[in-house]
């Protein structure tokens, strides 16, 4: 026993492949999609990154410059 129809002919096989195709291409788009998504996440993250660093620096300084000022008063 077969899943197959009992008429297999080449234009049952061509609308076969048609509907491969179609999928594959689908799920090709899919996969684009994705990636794009995950490549702009992850730039966005190292962005990110590199955003907080420099703000943790701009806050250290002026941590300094406060504690200097404090330990200048008289």
């Amino acid at each position: 026993m077969s899943d197959e129809p009992p008429n297999v002919d080449l234009a049952y096989i061509g609308r076969a492949l048609d509907r491969l195709t179609t999928e594959v291409a689908s799920m090709r788009d899919d996969m684009t999609v994705l990636t794009a998504i995950t490549m702009r996440l992850d730039g966005s993250h190292t962005a990110l990154l590199t955003e907080l660093r420099a703000m943790h620096a701009q806050q250290s300084r002026l941590a300094k410059r406060v504690r200097d000022l404090e330990a200048a008063k008289p």
